[in-house]
């Protein structure tokens, strides 16, 4: 499960993109995360996914 907050949900996920997973569709099809609310969720906090960096920036 992520964490509610926006920020430490960036926290966990960038983490977990560097860690674990070679990208966004990974990471969310293993996980069970809906991409789309994911996306907005960072976007909330001015943070959007960077494909050639695998994070949010």
């Amino acid at each position: 499960m992520l964490p509610m907050d926006p920020v430490m949900r960036l926290s966990f996920v960038n983490t977990k993109l560097r860690d674990y997973y070679d990208n966004l569709d990974a990471l969310c099809q293993d996980l069970d995360v809906d991409k789309e609310e994911l996306v907005k969720s960072l976007a909330v906090i001015d943070y959007h996914y960077d494909a050639q960096k695998n994070q949010f920036t």
